[in-house]
C-alpha cells in the first residue's frame, strides 16, 4: 500500500514538473540567459515550500510514516563544497538541459534519448561514490 502512495506521489511530481514547463528545455534555455522569469519562479516556490516544510518538520516535530522522528542533520556551510558542487551541477544542467527530476519527466514524455543521460548520471553518481573520500568535502 505505501509504494503504491510513493507511486502516486510520483507521478503527480511528474505532472506537475511536465505541465509547468519545468522539464522543457527551451524554458531552461531561457532560465540561462535571463530572458524569462518562469524557472526563476518556480525553482523560488521549490525553495519557499521546501524551506516552510523543513521548518515545520522541526518545529512541530513531525514524524515519518512509519511513527519514526525526522532528524535532519546539520550540514557544514563550506564555501569551497557548495561552490565547486554548484559549479558543476549548474555546467550538467546547462549541458542536458535538465536536472535529475526532470529527466524522469522527460523519459515519461516519451523523449527516448534522455535515457542515454540518465544512464550518465547514474555512472556519474557511482564515479562520486568511488571517488567521494578523495574529494574535498
Amino acid at each position: 500500500m505505501k509504494k503504491l502512495l510513493y507511486i502516486i506521489i510520483g507521478l503527480v511530481f511528474g505532472i506537475v514538473l511536465y505541465k509547468s514547463e519545468a522539464a522543457s528545455w527551451f524554458r531552461i534555455y531561457e532560465m540561462f540567459r535571463f530572458e524569462a522569469f518562469h524557472m526563476y519562479g518556480i525553482i523560488g516556490t521549490a525553495l519557499v515550500f521546501g524551506s516552510f516544510f523543513v521548518w515545520s518538520i522541526k518545529r512541530f516535530k513531525i514524524k515519518s510514516f512509519d511513527g519514526k522522528p525526522i532528524a535532519i542533520e546539520p550540514k557544514d556551510s563550506s564555501f569551497k563544497r557548495n561552490l565547486f558542487g554548484g559549479i558543476i551541477f549548474g555546467l550538467g544542467w546547462a549541458l542536458v538541459g535538465a536536472c535529475p527530476g526532470p529527466l524522469f519527466v522527460l523519459i515519461g514524455a516519451g523523449y527516448v534519448p534522455v535515457f542515454l543521460v540518465l544512464i550518465s548520471a547514474v555512472f556519474g553518481t557511482f564515479l562520486y561514490g568511488i571517488l567521494k573520500d578523495k574529494l574535498p568535502h
